[in-house]
């Protein structure tokens, strides 16, 4: 399995890099800019992934969880992610670091996180005897910004579905609490990961010179579409094309849970999920709006759910 060096944070400054700022914030200030880069290093957890204990599975359990068609993509997706935050970092020019570096270290920080998700899942897969294909190399990316964008708006993507998916699993016993309790970190993790990128997004747009912001937008649209045809436009080959489903698995992940649940169930989890997850940071900050607004629309238009007296008749 292939690893990626990423240096370890330096924890001895956490608690020491000052207050947070107070009051009203406005969106693109210095002041926003100090908020969700200390919202990101402060609630850092340090776990170390190699003492994990993941718990010894009945065979059953341990069949469903090697049976599920994410792991593949699961490592790669840590892989490359590590890879292209850690580019991003490295390539941000002096403009664009404010406030003594801090985007900067926040950056490393979210880059190291990516990182130890992909050793967390290495480590399972070893300890559950998962067999996985042979991981690409994990290349720099030639334009680190596109790749960072790539990688914060997927996760945004995945990140929604994941953790109702996370929920479902948890609420019908699919994984076992021992496990659920594992992969704890990883989850609130994403959470962090997502609020600090839209975050970022909503400082650099109002930040960068004002000749970049047309050929900033255009590359946001280009990004979004690039998405939808990865995980929407591959839905039609999932039957024979075992990449596609694992790119699609955020999307149908319910069925390969061995659960029967219409969409508008699983939309409304996975909004409660997300909202949840989010919920323990700074209020002050905004979410991520995009997916939930279209699971909110779709919401409005799909059928009420039937009174339990009614279905019974």
């Amino acid at each position: 399995m292939t690893d990626i060096a990423l240096p370890a944070p330096d924890l001895s400054r956490q608690g020491k890099r000052g207050e947070k700022p107070e009051g009203r914030i406005r969106l693109g200030s210095k002041e926003h800019l100090r908020l969700f880069c200390l919202e990101l290093l402060e609630t850092h957890d340090p776990y170390r992934p190699r003492i994990l204990d993941w718990p010894k599975l009945e065979k059953e359990t341990r069949d469903r969880l090697v049976a599920l068609p994410i792991w593949d993509i699961a490592v790669q997706t840590e892989g490359k992610a590590g890879m292209n935050v850690r580019s991003f970092a490295e390539k941000i020019r002096e403009s664009h670091q404010a406030d003594g570096g801090l985007l900067k270290e926040a950056l490393d920080m979210d880059a190291f996180e990516e990182g130890r998700h992909k050793t967390v899942l290495a480590n399972m897969v070893k300890s559950y005897d998962i067999a996985l294909q042979p991981e690409p190399e994990y290349l720099r990316p030639r334009d680190p910004e596109w790749a960072f964008m790539v990688t914060g708006w997927s996760e945004c993507i995945d990140s929604f579905f994941g953790f109702g998916l996370f929920e479902v699993a948890k609420r019908t016993g699919f994984f076992p609490p021992e496990l659920v309790a594992t992969f704890e970190p990883i989850m609130r993790e994403e959470g962090r990961h997502i609020l600090f990128y839209v975050n970022w997004v909503a400082w650099w747009r109002r930040n960068m010179p004002w000749w970049r912001r047309p050929w900033f937008e255009l590359k946001a649209l280009a990004v979004w579409a690039f998405l939808i045809w990865e995980r929407i436009g591959l839905a039609g080959k999932m039957e024979n094309d075992e990449k596609a489903a694992d790119y699609n698995f955020t999307l149908n992940g319910s069925k390969d849970l061995g659960v029967e649940i219409s969409f508008p169930e699983l939309a409304r989890i996975c909004l409660e999920a997300n909202d949840r997850r989010l919920a323990p940071y700074d209020a002050r900050l905004p979410r991520p709006v995009f997916v939930p607004g279209l699971i909110r629309l779709a919401l409005k238009f799909a059928p009420k759910p039937r009174p339990a007296a009614a279905a019974r008749a």
